[in-house]
């Protein structure tokens, strides 16, 4: 038994993600130079945390950790509660900030959320999969995940809540969801938009400015974006070396080991590094994706398709807003941007993407 679930697993996820961490420590390791490598050395411990979760993600059946998605949605509802109490970091009421170390609910509960909705969708569905298009019952699954999008949007936190969103509708379109409802959606969206962009706060038509027209504002709001734009560039095929980046060793691109990571491995490690980082959230993200398609069941269907949607939101934002193509929203890069919650998230995503692929019917390999 333990020979075949080790031979379905899906080992090529778990070496994109070691492959980003690598390619990340590298990163930190050149951009912390000036600060005593201590986001580096502080990486490296978070990877020893994640380990055992990793470990334990991957061979505890995912039936069982499903099992208790309701009581981890409701403890880490109830923490993103109490954080909008704490004294706001950078602007935003998102941590938990504890003397030897700062503390993300927003993050953990990213895996509460899909585990919920997985849980609850399993039950909706328990007479059919075309029980997700009964409105009270979509109404459900959906109040799952505005709860905590609600609450880290009054943070605030708009990139990690447009994350959430992303998985919600992943999930929800791999339930079978009816096209009418797709339709429907985006002729809500259609006549919201205005109303809603005409009501956002300040900092956030701000950021939606700068990002149209950064150079309106370059000493200020559009400095970040400019800077980080310059680095790339400068990179050029093969990059300016480590500790060689001017915007990155000199102080211009801020923060450079976290939210303009990216553009700091442009600069140093070149378009070729740049490219090798897309190839291989490319194929993480394809590898969620097929072992959401070849899962045995719903259960580990959505859980998967979740994960995917995660993935790829944070992947598209980061390097979007890094290249000046997206809004910033201080979303970090999976497994190469520096943070603990973060990381340790991730690996458990990637625990739970081997528990499924390797609990896959031998037939699904037979076309």
């Amino acid at each position: 038994m333990k020979s075949k679930i080790l031979k379905n697993m899906d080992w090529g996820v778990l070496f994109c993600s070691i492959m980003l961490f690598i390619i990340g420590l590298i990163a930190l390791f050149s951009t912390t130079i000036n600060s005593g490598h201590d986001e580096f050395f502080k990486q490296l411990i978070f990877f020893g945390i994640s380990i055992p979760f990793l470990i334990a993600a991957t061979i505890i059946n995912y039936d069982t950790i499903t099992k208790f998605a309701p009581f981890m949605y409701g403890v880490f509802v109830f923490l993103l509660v109490i954080v909008l109490f704490t004294e706001p970091i950078s602007g935003a009421r998102s941590w938990f900030d504890i003397k030897f170390f700062s503390f993300q609910p927003s993050e953990f509960a990213k895996i509460a959320t899909i585990l919920f909705m997985t849980y609850t969708l399993n039950i909706v569905q328990a007479k059919g999969k075309k029980e997700i298009n009964k409105p009270w019952k979509l109404g459900l699954v959906l109040l799952i995940a505005i709860v905590p999008i609600f609450l880290i949007i009054l943070e605030p936190d708009y990139g990690t809540a447009a994350a959430y969103i992303f998985a919600m509708l992943f999930i929800i379109f791999a339930a079978g969801i009816n096209k009418k409802y797709i339709f429907g959606a985006l002729i809500l969206i259609a006549i919201l938009a205005p109303i809603i962009y005409s009501n956002l706060p300040p900092h956030a038509l701000s950021r939606i400015e700068i990002f149209l027209n950064p150079e309106s504002d370059p000493r200020g709001a559009g400095y970040n974006v400019i800077q980080s734009k310059l680095a790339i560039g400068a990179g050029g095929l093969f990059g300016m070396g480590l500790f060689q980046g001017n915007q990155t060793q000199l102080g211009y691109l801020h923060p450079k080991t976290t939210d303009f990571i990216f553009s700091a491995i442009g600069e140093e490690m070149g378009f070729v590094m740049s490219a090798a980082i897309i190839i291989l959230y490319v194929v993480l993200i394809t590898k969620a994706i097929f072992i959401a398609k070849t899962a045995k069941d719903n259960i580990g269907s959505y859980i998967a398709i979740g994960i995917a949607g995660i993935l790829c939101f944070h992947m598209i934002e980061n390097i979007g807003m890094a290249m000046g193509l997206l809004p910033i929203t201080g979303v970090p890069l999976p497994f190469v941007s520096y943070g603990g919650s973060s990381l340790l998230t991730n690996f458990i995503c990637i625990g739970l993407l081997l528990n499924i692929s390797s609990r896959r019917q031998k037939a699904i390999f037979i076309e």
